[in-house]
């Protein structure tokens, strides 16, 4: 009789695992975003400071274990067989939906997940169960679900947003009118007396708050309770002696010396509140299981009343669970992807946007520019020059007219970020709160980046966007979470064969994600987006330029001889796909040209002229792409449209003109990866030839019309697809004729 129970938590204790290696992948933004953009440290040791504090971590995170047994339903209510039913149903749905905002890159709450999975896998329990009792209506379902506490860890959660958000900015601004930009000149003492607070509030917050529910309290509890002023004031006056003696005495940068805290702090506090979200249910399910074992009743008709009770937890379980935290921390590419989104959003400076402006951000960035412009009427204006005076950005020069490229955030917030994201989850922890840590870092990020005007004018919509975006993603995922958890119960108590099913679709599904995502990294061509402190010579543009050109070509042979091949067996989907592709070297182009300001910044001085050379590149190999562009859409609207197929002598001309442009492109590549730039001129010849047979293909079409073509659409077609193939050719013999010159006029100057 407990074989099948046995089964199901094997399957538990597996997807755990995977549930941590893909829960991690998308919480590791949450405390190493800030380590990473500010560059204080190598990421290296970022990393082991991170992975010690995840361990230490773990053990903390007994206490938050109950959250999974009884902080959202009441098990009282439930017999083994539902519990069993419920848990099942929240680790497949949890893993599904983590892997998938994982392979798009975006931060998701592990805690909005797991809370609203047992809420719609019990709910639904609940409705099943309410529906077999004649006795009870659907307002008994309250008697089911621990309304109070939900209600309590969901406020909670929306309440970090604001909290975060507020406390963040607070904290920021008073950070930067007192240190400004030019931290290195502060005086000693207020380099001490920050040190002092800073590590004091990561002491008693996250260390000594962080103990509570653990083991080992009781046997310090006599020492903390009672004692809560004392312990912060010797706290504060013993951290700001060392230091000062740090910064004195062996040379130390205390802001490195916090991030450094602060990261093991944030990872601690991590590992401590969001550990019950990827192992608390395997265990749960394992209580329930010893319990109902020794009982000797049905599955079915065994009252789940002791989860109720508190129950200790198996330390070891809790490190082997930190231990693969920790693997995937180093492991995982997703992780990095992720990371990624959260530095790029609360950068320092301009550059690369991944999110696309809406109407609500603008709508937000205007409000904010109308309150700004009101506060500046009320302020005066010898404040407004004061506070100006400690934001503004010190210049680094390189050479003459360059700057050093600022990290993504300096190291003055990068220790607000974590201090401030590190007490305010600590603290949920304490309260036994599983509160989001996606939420919050993200928010004090945000909260900090906007105090220390990272949002300019040119960025603000953009990075507005990016936040309503990440933001939609956690309420979208609540919803998600609650109907598919409560699907899947209902599947699984309607047939436990259900299960293995399921179990096979996570498989199936996970896996696949996984393969897109690896195609994707090695599709993505590592585009420099030109934020760099180096400059670029003569040499460099020349090379850069190169291999762009050589890219376009190889992409745009496959993409013209695709949709020919497409067009001629009339075949829809391919053309689908084809335009997808055709669409993503468009957007590479346009991002690109989004980098042209930062690209001629980078150019030293002797190398200024290329700037235009390289402006012309680009337009060119736009103008090759919006070519393909319109050839590869015009193909797909005809046969999407279901028009008659291109005949016989329309796609013999066609099939020929492709031969001979792929052999144009194919040496066209050639001559740019082999940097062979002598041979431009043996291919500008050849591309006369090719034009003489577009044309001639276009008169034979004419010739056609006035004697056997009945397709008006055939014909639009056609001559599309030949117009648009000149001025395809034109922009590429436009483009080496231009590299030509400039090529040969670098080498006479030489």
């Amino acid at each position: 009789m407990g074989d099948p129970y046995i089964l199901m938590l094997v399957a538990l204790a597996v997807l755990a695992i995977v549930d941590l290696v893909v829960g991690v992948s998308n919480d590791a933004v949450n405390f190493l975003n800030s380590a990473i953009g500010s560059k204080a440290i190598s990421v290296k040791n970022i990393m082991i400071i991170a992975s010690l504090g995840v361990f230490f971590g773990a053990v903390t995170s007994s206490g938050m274990m109950e959250v999974a047994r009884k902080g959202i339903f009441n098990p009282s209510m439930f017999m083994f067989q539902d519990i069993m039913f419920i848990f099942m149903a929240v680790m497949i749905t949890d893993i599904l939906l983590l892997d998938i905002f994982n392979s798009l890159g975006m931060p998701t709450s592990t805690t909005v997940s797991i809370v609203f999975e047992l809420l719609g896998a019990a709910v639904c329990i609940s409705l099943l169960k309410i529906s077999a009792n004649d006795g009870q209506s659907v307002s008994d379902i309250w008697n089911y679900i621990n309304h109070k506490k939900a209600l309590e860890i969901i406020n909670g959660i929306l309440l970090s947003v604001v909290v975060a958000f507020s406390v963040g900015a607070l904290v920021q601004f008073v950070s930067r009118l007192i240190y400004s930009f030019n931290f290195e000149k502060r005086a000693t003492y207020v380099n001490a007396l920050f040190g002092g607070f800073a590590i004091t509030a990561i002491t008693y917050f996250i260390i000594i708050k962080g103990m509570k529910g653990t083991p080992f309290y009781n046997d310090v509890k006599f020492l903390i309770e009672g004692n809560t002023y004392a312990i912060i004031g010797g706290s504060f006056v013993v951290w700001s002696i060392i230091s000062q003696l740090l910064i004195q005495v062996f040379k130390i940068n205390i802001l490195k010396l916090i991030i450094g805290v602060g990261t093991f702090s944030l990872a601690m506090a991590f590992s401590g509140n969001d550990l019950v979200n990827f192992v608390g249910v395997p265990i749960a399910a394992w209580n329930s299981y010893q319990a109902w074992e020794v009982s000797g009743v049905a599955a079915d008709s065994f009252s789940m009343g002791i989860l109720a009770k508190k129950v200790p937890s198996n330390v070891w379980l809790l490190l082997v669970a930190g231990a693969i935290m920790v693997i995937t921390l180093w492991t995982s590419s997703k992780a990095q992807n992720v990371i990624k989104t959260g530095i790029d959003l609360s950068r320092q400076g301009e550059g690369h946007e991944k999110f696309q402006p809406n109407p609500l951000s603008r709508i937000v960035v205007r409000a904010a520019m109308a309150i700004n412009t009101g506060i500046s009427y009320i302020v005066p204006k010898s404040t407004l020059a004061f506070v100006d005076s400690k934001f503004q950005k010190p210049v680094i020069s390189l050479t003459k007219d360059k700057t050093y490229e600022l990290p993504a955030f300096d190291l003055v917030r990068a220790a607000v970020n974590l201090i401030v994201a590190g007490i305010l989850i600590s603290i949920a922890t304490s309260m036994k709160l599983p509160l989001s840590t996606t939420y919050v870092t993200f928010m004090v990020a945000m909260g900090t980046s906007l105090a220390d005007r990272a949002w300019g004018r040119e960025s603000a919509v953009y990075r507005v966007a990016g936040v309503l975006n990440v933001i939609g993603g956690w309420f979208l995922t609540a919803l998600t979470a609650f109907l598919s958890a409560a699907l899947v119960a209902y599947l699984i108590s309607w047939d436990m064969i259900m299960i293995p099913i399921l179990l096979a679709v996570v498989a199936f599904l996970i896996g696949r994600n996984t393969l897109i995502h690896r195609n994707k990294s090695k599709e993505v061509k590592k585009q420099e987006y030109i934020e760099r402190a180096e400059l670029i010579t003569i040499n460099g543009v020349i090379e850069e330029s190169a291999d762009h050109i050589s890219e376009v070509a190889t992409r745009v042979n496959k993409l013209y001889t695709n949709v020919v091949n497409d067009l001629a067996n009339h075949d829809l989907n391919k053309l689908r796909k084809t335009d997808k592709h055709v669409g993503k070297l468009n957007d590479e182009i346009d991002g690109l040209k989004d980098g042209v300001f930062y690209f001629i910044k980078s150019l030293d001085d002797t190398s200024v002229q290329a700037s235009r050379f390289y402006i012309m590149v680009l337009g060119y190999l736009q103008d090759a792409a919006q070519s393909i562009s319109y050839i590869s859409r015009a193909s797909y609207k005809h046969v999407n449209n279901n028009h008659k197929n291109l005949k016989k002598g329309q796609l013999k001309d066609l099939k020929e003109i492709d031969i001979e442009l792929t052999s144009l492109l194919q040496k066209v590549n050639d001559v740019f990866q082999k940097r062979s730039f002598d041979d431009l001129t043996s291919i500008l010849i050849e591309k006369q030839e090719l034009f003489k047979n577009v044309s001639a293909s276009i008169e034979k079409q004419v010739e056609r019309i006035r004697t056997d073509e009945t397709s008006p659409k055939n014909t639009t077609l056609y001559f599309s697809v030949l117009l648009e193939t000149k001025d395809l050719i034109n922009a590429l013999m436009n483009l080496l004729n231009t590299y030509e010159e400039f090529y040969l006029s670098t080498k006479a100057s030489k």
